[in-house]
């Protein structure tokens, strides 16, 4: 019974002129959206490389120098574009791909892409993730709707139950139907996207378990949205009935519940703006050690302690330059306010992350959404993990031009310059973003919550369409 209920409906599906033409719309869409998510890959990976080069070039060639007048020079960590951002760009667009280190201060990543283009943007760009979590959940509206209602407006419905038919198999045949061609779809995306990206030059390593997890991520959500679709289309009477309670789904799903949900985190728990953030910072910075001051309190207390430390009575017995020496002090205290900072906008974050999750009960994007983006590496989680990454270099970028410049001059020597190959012993910035596991293990919520969406959607078909 069930494999005659898939056969049927299968070919019900393709003698349907209106879906072939769909079918052709929605491949001709992810086609589209690959093309240009693959040479927008190639180009910034071109950049990446070529910035990348040129700055360490910069950095290696600054000839004789102080240490502490390189360390104002500064230098750049770049962001690496990952391979399944070529799924799923996430907020990469937004959040900026480099970062400027320097001396007592940590910036924010700048050049987003965002801020590159025309207000034609604002109409929203054709990538594959658009089309996975939004037209594809229409495709499966178009080919459900009417999955049961049909039967009564044909007046098949009562054939088949003269012939005893039962429910559940009649249930699983049309769902099968259903789910097939979604399934191949989708497979046939992922498969492409998979044999491009183990075949381009990436900067990040290219993982078949992650596409195939993000795979069965998209494929539960849309098991999700057909189990819906069906048990809407087998609880009215009218497929027009059906057709409109199916798309109001989807309105609340993708678009209303996101937004609600993005409005309410906002407004509960907001972030400082970037003046009271600034001012914050200036506040706590001034609260502690400036290594540019010799004159301050806290300056005065340093110097008495290290002389204590060492047992001299002068400055100039130090076996180092204290001047160098207060000034890594007092970056280690900035970089102390710095964190401090940035700690409260992810625990702001977390707790909006909280409001997600919360509303994720009327939306099964929000789960998908988050589970997407983790795994391609163009979540916030992962923005500000390389942000910190960069600004533990640059910590440790700083301590290591103080300690040239405290080991090899004395007090008050302010014109001693490093040889021109000092430069080059400085390790290149480097970037690992979270491994499979770890990702798992911060999205476990998400996860637990797409399961639950997924076996109730089961259960709400299965077991509360006994009767037709």
């Amino acid at each position: 019974m069930i494999l005659k209920t898939f056969y049927k409906e299968t070919k019900e599906l393709f003698r349907d002129g209106r879906v072939r033409i769909s079918f052709l719309i929605v491949l001709l869409l992810l086609g589209m959206a690959i093309w240009i998510s693959v040479g927008h890959y190639r180009n910034i990976n071109q950049q990446y490389e070529t910035a990348l080069t040129e700055e360490r070039t910069i950095w290696d060639n600054q000839g004789e120098k102080n240490p502490h007048s390189a360390a104002h020079f500064g230098t750049y960590a770049f962001k690496p574009k990952y391979p399944l951002s070529l799924l799923d760009q996430g907020v990469d667009k937004y959040v900026g791909t480099s970062i400027f280190l320097e001396a007592h201060n940590r910036n924010e990543a700048q050049f987003s892409a965002a801020a590159d283009q025309t207000g034609l943007a604002r109409f929203g760009d054709l990538t594959p993730d658009f089309v996975l979590l939004f037209i594809i959940p229409l495709l499966i509206i178009l080919l459900g709707y009417n999955s049961f209602t049909k039967e009564r407006e044909m007046g098949t419905l009562t054939l088949l139950k003269s012939q005893g038919i039962s429910t559940w198999k009649w249930i699983v045949g049309k769902w099968m139907a259903l789910f097939l061609p979604i399934f191949v779809i989708t497979a046939v995306l992922f498969l492409t996207a998979g044999v491009l990206l183990s075949n381009l030059k990436d900067f990040g390593v290219f993982s078949w378990d992650s596409l195939l997890l993000l795979f069965l991520v998209y494929t539960g959500y849309y098991a999700i949205f057909i189990n819906l679709v069906l048990f809407i289309s087998a609880k009215v009477k009218k497929s027009g009935i059906s057709l409109v309670l199916s798309l109001s789904l989807w309105i609340l799903a993708c678009l209303a519940a996101p937004k609600a949900a993005s409005n309410i985190a906002e407004n509960k728990y907001p972030y400082p703006t970037r003046q009271e953030f600034a001012a914050n910072v200036l506040k706590d910075k001034k609260e502690g050690l400036d290594g540019h001051n010799p004159w301050s309190k806290e300056a005065k207390l340093l110097k008495e302690e290290v002389l204590k430390e060492y047992g001299v009575d002068s400055l100039h017995k130090l076996p180092f330059n204290f001047d160098a020496y207060r000034m890594q002090k007092g970056e280690e205290h900035e970089a102390r306010v710095y964190f401090k900072h940035y700690n409260y906008l992810k625990e702001q974050f977390a707790q909006q992350s909280k409001i997600y999750r919360g509303l994720a009960a009327i939306s099964p994007y929000l789960p998908t959404r988050f589970m997407s983006m983790s795994i391609a590496h163009t979540d916030y989680v992962t923005h500000w993990d390389f942000s910190d990454a960069a600004e533990n270099y640059r910590i440790a970028t700083q301590k290591f031009l103080n300690g040239n410049f405290a080991e090899n001059s004395e007090y008050g020597q302010w014109g001693y310059r490093a040889d021109a190959d000092f430069w080059k012993e400085l390790p290149p910035f480097e970037y690992d973003p979270p491994e499979l596991k770890e990702v798992l293990k911060g999205n476990s919520s998400n996860l637990m919550i797409l399961g639950i969406w997924l076996f109730g959607s089961f259960g709400l078909l299965l077991f509360t369409t006994k009767r037709i």
